[in-house]
């Protein structure tokens, strides 16, 4: 199984033509990627803190409806977090967000399950960056990385990080537990402006990284895996939004990897480039059908 950890919110999405009438959807990079992985078919089990109130038992229902296993779920006493969501006309979407006091990001050590016997967990985003419980994150992961693959999307939202040399440090230290990092040209050009993301990558791969993937959008993907750097061009879409498209990329891309054997840490050891590239170009496809709809809205199996 699959474990992945963080926050679950709700995305009010805000059309460019009529502000007047929001949209409220299950959302939050985490557990976008754990309904991406349960919608692929992944046996895949959410970490999360999720509120009592009306916001909350929306998520637990589109988790649960996503084929999502519920069991390490915290009832949580704080309300849901709430991200707005601004789309303009070319679909691109930025964000704010109100998250003073609300569930996400107040984790306690008792929480989270002691040697749960995943294959790989996924973390990333806002909760392992945002106090008092992204230490608790932080220290659960270095727990578990010495047998069990960590995945890491950072996915910046710097509304919400504070100072930024204070960021990197976090980061660092993250990257260090990491066997897979996945993350956007964008993040890199806030978190090291002026740096080039190959540079960064040789980097994580000489330091122990097994697969580094850099999103570029339209661009496609910069690979790093079995030794070779090479491109993956982005897949063909009709797009409505990007809302999503990253954290399904990641979900699938971990889809891949765990169906094909190179999940777990010493399948992940063997690694080839082709296998990256299968599993890249099996990402972007998944991607580019969320681009395709409104909100966070991954494919099931069976819509490929």
């Amino acid at each position: 199984m699959i474990g992945v950890v963080g926050e679950a919110l709700i995305d009010l999405e805000v059309g460019h033509e009529d502000a007047r009438h929001p949209v409220a959807h299950p959302g939050g990079s985490p557990m976008n990627v754990a309904v991406t992985l349960g919608r692929l078919g992944s046996e895949v089990a959410f970490l999360g803190r999720l509120s009592g109130d009306a916001f909350g038992k929306l998520l637990r229902t589109h988790l649960a409806e996503s084929e999502v296993n519920l069991r390490w779920v915290v009832d949580a006493e704080e309300p849901t977090s709430v991200a707005i969501v601004s789309v303009a006309p070319s679909g691109s979407a930025s964000y704010a967000f109100h998250v003073d006091g609300t569930a996400d990001w107040q984790w306690q050590d008792a929480e989270l399950p002691r040697n749960p016997g995943l294959d790989a967990v996924h973390a990333g985003s806002l909760a392992l960056a945002v106090e008092p419980g992204g230490p608790v994150l932080e220290q659960w992961l270095a727990g578990l990385a010495a047998h069990t693959t960590i995945s890491l999307d950072p996915n910046v939202r710097p509304a919400l990080l504070g100072d930024r040399d204070s960021y990197r440090e976090r980061l660092r230290r993250w990257l260090g537990l990491a066997a897979i990092v996945k993350v956007s040209d964008e993040d890199l050009a806030w978190i090291w402006p002026g740096m080039e993301p190959a540079a960064l990558a040789y980097g994580w791969i000489a330091e122990g990284r097994k697969l580094v993937v850099v999103t570029r959008g339209g661009g496609g993907s910069l690979v790093w895996a079995g030794g070779e750097a090479f491109e993956v061009p982005v897949a063909p879409v009709d797009m409505v939004d990007t809302v999503g498209a990253g954290d399904s990329f990641s979900g699938a891309l971990l889809d891949w990897l765990d169906r094909n054997g190179r999940l777990r840490p010493e399948g992940l050891e063997r690694l080839s480039a082709g296998e990256a590239r299968a599993a890249v170009e099996f990402a972007s496809k998944v991607a580019a059908v969320t681009c395709s709809r409104a909100g966070a809205n991954p494919p099931f199996r069976s819509e490929l």
